[in-house]
């Protein structure tokens, strides 16, 4: 190698985690044989790293949006392949996912540059140069405000300026808790966004209590009536079971009338009409379908399979009345995503609103598409509500297809959102 050290560079090495950023080593000899590294460690204390082998260019030169990795967590050209294809390193406990828990801090990534192709051991050797470059969920200017009103518990996030902004309801999945960092990006992109709380409620004695439509509707109302929002100008985001409770709001609440809604990963069957608790008996009715698969990871996607015939199990799509966004993995093991889609659009063009439909279908695709460059994960520990125990769940995909369905999707998110919230009335500097 040189005997001057090359220099490495991120550029840009302060953005939001949805942006892409060139990766650069400049000053190696020609043709020499590399590894491009990149390391992060999680809230939760874990370590994710990616790498690349590339062999420098005549003038010395690795650019990664350009030349080919060989080898690696990924190979070919891809500008994002050292975020997207980051997996935990070899000695972490298995089931880890990766979360971003903590919105105002960014997630740090450290690049490194190596000499030789490597696979392992990265922490034990000597970079040739590193450097290091922060992704945000939240830019400087979004507010982030503890929701206190009445019985509703979430985070709101409200975009820099004076308003009033369009707002997105965001609902995530069954294991509960506040997931904020997709509203994070959210009112970084110029919403108003409510990641809210709604699995897993305590009461003020501590115990266990599940959110009905009342609650959904008050958290819908909160938004529409906050100084910053325009009234009529707010959708609902529901992801897996975030998704049944967005779609039966929709068709039946007097109160909920959003813009329009993004599903992610979720299905009709089985929609929220009263309280949570309602649709967990149903799922307890179906207990015996759960599969397994050769390591013992559950398979929860068989509990609404076969699709029934019977309309009372299922949304009244008829009685959807704003544009749907329908995001769909074909290798779903959690939901049965893509067969819902399927029957979705089947009930809707019997009921002549199909133009209201947008359907993203992706092969390879798994249960959890989350913004675009976050890791891919297959499967996971899951915390059961009720019995407080563990158990390791199968979400589905492969990361290659599953990768390029979460930046695609979320950039199709992102122009449904601006089409039906903002059309051609948006003020606010992009960001």
């Amino acid at each position: 190698m040189a005997e001057q050290s090359p220099l490495l560079t991120v550029y840009p090495s302060s953005c939001l985690v949805d942006e892409k950023i060139e990766v650069e080593v400049k000053g190696l000899p020609a043709d020499s044989k590399v590894t491009v590294h990149a390391l992060v460690r999680s809230d939760d204390g874990d370590d994710w790293e990616a790498f690349g082998h590339y062999t420098s260019d005549p003038s010395g030169t690795v650019k990664v949006s350009r030349d080919k990795s060989v080898g690696g967590t990924f190979e070919g050209i891809e500008a994002m392949g050292l975020l997207w294809s980051m997996r935990p390193v070899p000695e972490t406990k298995p089931g880890r996912r990766f979360r971003k828990t903590n919105v105002q801090t960014p997630v740090k990534v450290v690049f490194s540059v190596h000499e030789g192709h490597l696979d392992k051991g990265f922490k034990h050797r000597t970079p040739l140069s590193s450097t290091a470059a922060e992704r945000w969920y939240l830019t400087p200017e979004v507010q982030r405000v503890e929701v206190t009103e009445g019985e509703i518990k979430g985070t709101l996030f409200i975009p820099a300026g004076s308003g009033p902004f369009p707002a997105v309801l965001d609902l995530w999945g069954g294991q509960g808790g506040r997931v904020e960092y997709r509203s994070a990006l959210l009112a970084s992109h110029g919403y108003v966004s409510l990641a809210l709380e709604y699995v897993g409620l305590l009461n003020a004695a501590g115990e266990l209590q599940h959110a009905d439509n009342s609650y959904f509707e008050a958290a819908f109302t909160f938004l529409q009536k906050h100084p910053r929002v325009c009234p009529d100008k707010v959708a609902v985001m529901g992801m897996s079971f975030g998704v049944s409770v967005t779609l039966g709001l929709t068709a039946y609440s007097e109160i909920v009338e959003p813009k329009c809604v993004v599903c992610v990963s979720g299905s009709h069957i089985m929609p929220l009409k009263g309280s949570l608790a309602d649709v967990y008996a149903a799922l307890q009715q179906n207990v015996h379908k759960i599969r397994y698969d050769e390591k013992m990871r559950i398979i929860w996607r068989d509990l609404l399979l076969p699709i029934p015939d019977d309309p009372s199990q299922k949304v009244k799509m008829s009685e959807i009345k704003c544009p749907v966004l329908l995001i769909a993995g074909e290798d779903d093991q959690n939901w049965p995503a893509s067969e819902s889609a399927a029957d979705m659009r089947k009930m809707m063009e019997k009921a002549g609103n199909s133009h209201l439909l947008t359907v993203l279908s992706y092969p390879g695709t798994g249960h959890l598409i989350e913004p675009p460059y976050s890791p891919h994960v297959r499967f996971s520990d899951f915390k059961l509500l009720e019995a407080k125990t563990k158990v390791v769940v199968l979400w589905g995909g492969e990361t290659e297809p599953h990768s390029r369905a979460q930046e695609e999707s979320w950039k199709k998110t992102l122009a449904f959102l601006e089409e039906h919230l903002y059309g051609n009335s948006r003020e606010v500097t992009r960001m």
